[in-house]
């Protein structure tokens, strides 16, 4: 009865769990978070669902996903495809976010397994709990990253082996090796710190009793390194060497050790000083931020820890305590812990603010066994206390009201902890809805929808929500705005959209503000017309514009520029001319034969009152015909305002600025 009573209690945490992830995932995170590796995981899982371990963009340079490693004219993601396998099961079953309460739930059951075979099943119940109210497990378990499933791995195999290692069970054995297989193959660094107490124990256990261990720890190596030779045979399919891993492709010097470490254009000289630093850090966040109760949280996993030695440790007891030691101190030698903090010196920069010590995941285990170890021993020694000293009726009275204060204390900073974890994720959330608003509601029609690269020549970068089909021909698919005409071309039978935000890139603080997406028309003649129409204040002192190609440039004034003002450019015989009434001898500036032409109307409104029209139309010239697309169009308060973040939202302007556009073609086609 006791043993099913506690299995029910444990199915409880596991389910409450289950529950509080599927609303953090489907609410808090319902486009992703701040994180974009969560893209990569999910192209990742479609991919595999489609049975690919690589694809093939239709044209290059434009369709490159975010940590996605080229190779010749095919494309493979920098991780391992463990997690997001894990993630497709999700899909199969009707979702991808379907896994993550699947995931969260079976790290909390295992938990309770793991410490109930180190410690005992109150203890292990208590730990479970305790995992459950750490905002780094409710974080890191709503969104698409691997820690939390690699986590689900080594504490399979946590459990197989402390299983096997009381009841001999090769059976058990052989799936703790399996579990660490997929483990290393998922992340192998942190399935080697997780793993390293246990073979310290095993090598233990063999010098020990030779005769009864072998059997099954033979069975745990050699499902192990199944595992481990699927990784290699992975890298040598996608990488071409077995000793290769994808991201030392994607960046070589982007892994383990001091010294000069880079990733793409970010590097730092990695020195012992800066790794112990930098590690404290993390450690410091971990405990005072990310952990159930916090400092008080730490502080009666401190006492458990304790009370475990006084008690005398348990050989299984001292693998969980081993591995404060491995996954601390092995970290160190991993800088990912010093790009995990953006700037050392502003609290609060970079991923650790809104997901935490991540790479500290594994860490969770130790330290909620030994809180639990604690918080039982001190409700233990109160209750002792309190019937040496008390009557009955008082003692009791005594020790729920001690419970009550404890409870308060602990969850009073356990939930302002995870109150401001949740209000910096809400806050990218928010500007998510409102920028991808545009996108809510996709074309109804095939469309190709051109998308801004903010962060560099990357698709899902930071749109992750916004991600092609594994085959690039799902109803709407993604193109980097950067050759145009050759995805117009690869396209033929589709329509065409840009999208485009006003505001600087930066969700945390709610920018941008707007966004649009627009209708783009391509045509196609002997010559291409853009007539625009932009609204120039009555209170304006005056209005310019600047005509710029890549060889020239000129600028031209206005005459009694007004309200509604005609801008019309001519793109003929590899030359471009503005004309409009307001605009007076105007002289042909040359055009490459694919050129970007641009047209800036400057309107003066004295200091502080400026603001600039950009118009940006992208032409090309093959023989006699010349092909144009509608332009980007900007509405810029300042110059450095301009070039990819000052979108012109129709609607959101203020009074009397105003932009209309029309591409035609002489002679030609118009293929909108």
């Amino acid at each position: 009865m006791r043993r099913r009573t506690w299995r029910a209690a444990v199915a409880v945490v596991a389910l409450a769990g289950a529950v509080a992830v599927w609303l953090l995932a489907t609410h808090l995170f319902h486009y992703n978070s701040l994180n974009h590796d969560e893209g990569v995981y999910l192209q990742q899982a479609a991919m595999l669902l489609d049975g690919q371990l690589f694809v093939r963009p239709p044209v290059e340079d434009v369709f490159r996903p975010w940590f996605f490693v080229e190779d010749g004219d095919r494309l493979y993601p920098k991780y391992a495809p463990v997690p997001a396998a894990i993630f497709a099961l999700g899909e199969v079953a009707g979702g991808y976010r379907l896994a993550l309460p699947g995931i969260a739930a079976a790290i909390l059951a295992l938990v309770a397994l793991v410490v109930r075979e180190a410690f005992d099943r109150r203890t292990g119940l208590a730990a479970a709990v305790i995992v459950l109210c750490s905002p780094l497990f409710l974080i890191e378990s709503a969104v698409f990253l691997p820690y939390a499933p690699t986590t689900m791995l080594n504490l399979a195999f946590a459990y197989g082996y402390l299983r096997a290692d009381r009841t001999g069970e090769l059976r058990v054995a052989g799936a703790a090796g399996a579990a660490i297989g997929l483990a290393f193959f998922s992340r192998p660094y942190t399935a080697v710190l997780f793993a390293a107490p246990f073979i310290v124990h095993a090598c233990w256990t063999l010098y020990r009793e030779r005769r009864r261990a072998l059997p099954r720890q033979t069975a745990t190596a050699a499902l192990g390194l199944v595992g481990v030779s699927l990784a290699m045979a992975y890298n040598a399919v996608v990488t071409g060497s077995a000793l290769v891993f994808p991201y030392e492709a994607f960046a070589p010097l982007d892994g383990l050790g001091f010294g000069h470490r880079e990733l793409l254009a970010h590097d730092v000289d990695y020195t012992v000083e800066l790794a112990l630093r930098s590690n404290a850090l993390v450690l410091e966040t971990f405990v005072t931020g990310w952990i159930a109760g916090g400092v008080l949280g730490a502080a009666v996993a401190a006492v458990g820890f304790g009370v475990a030695v006084q008690r005398g440790l348990s050989p299984r007891q001292a693998i969980v305590a081993g591995q404060i030691a491995t996954i601390a101190v092995g970290n160190v030698y991993f800088w990912g812990n010093y790009n995990l903090l953006g700037d050392l010196e502003r609290a609060g920069d970079g991923l650790i603010a809104t997901h935490g010590p991540y790479y500290h995941f594994d860490l969770l285990v130790p330290f909620a066994a030994f809180a639990a170890v604690g918080a039982l021993a001190l409700a233990a020694a109160g209750k002792r206390a309190a019937d040496r000293n008390l009557s009955r009726e008082a003692a009791r009275a005594t020790l729920v009201a001690a419970l009550l204060v404890s409870a308060l204390a602990v969850g009073g900073v356990t939930a302002t902890n995870f109150d401001e974890r949740l209000d910096r994720n809400a806050a990218a959330t928010e500007t998510y809805e409102r920028v991808y608003g545009p996108l809510e509601d996709p074309p109804a029609e095939p469309a190709v929808v051109f998308l801004p690269t903010p962060y560099g020549d990357w698709l899902a970068h930071p749109f992750q929500a916004f991600r092609n089909d594994p085959d690039f021909d799902g109803p709407t698919v993604y193109a980097m705005d950067e050759r145009p005409f050759a995805v117009v071309d690869a396209y033929p039978d589709r329509s065409f959209y840009r999208f485009a935000y006003r505001g600087a890139w930066a969700p945390h603080a709610e920018s941008p503000r707007a966004a649009r997406l627009q209708r783009v028309t391509h045509v196609a003649g002997s010559a291409v017309e853009l007539n625009a129409t932009v609204g120039v204040p009555a209170a304006a002192d005056g209005a310019t514009a600047t005509v710029t190609t890549d060889e020239a440039s000129a600028t031209y004034v206005a005459e009694n520029a007004s309200g509604e003002t005609a801008v019309r450019l001519t793109v003929a015989d590899g030359a471009v001319r503005l004309h409009g009434a307001a605009w007076n001898d105007t002289d042909s500036l040359p055009v490459d034969d694919r050129d970007d032409v641009v047209v800036t109307v400057f309107v003066d409104r004295g200091p502080g009152g400026s603001f600039s029209y950009r118009l940006e139309f992208p032409t090309t010239t093959d023989g006699e015909t010349v092909r144009a697309l509608t332009p980007r169009v900007e509405r810029c308060s300042g110059i450095r305002d301009c070039g990819g973040a000052a979108a012109y939202v129709p609607g959101r302007a203020p009074s009397g600025v105003s932009v209309r556009t029309h591409l035609e073609a002489v002679d030609g086609t118009d293929r909108s």
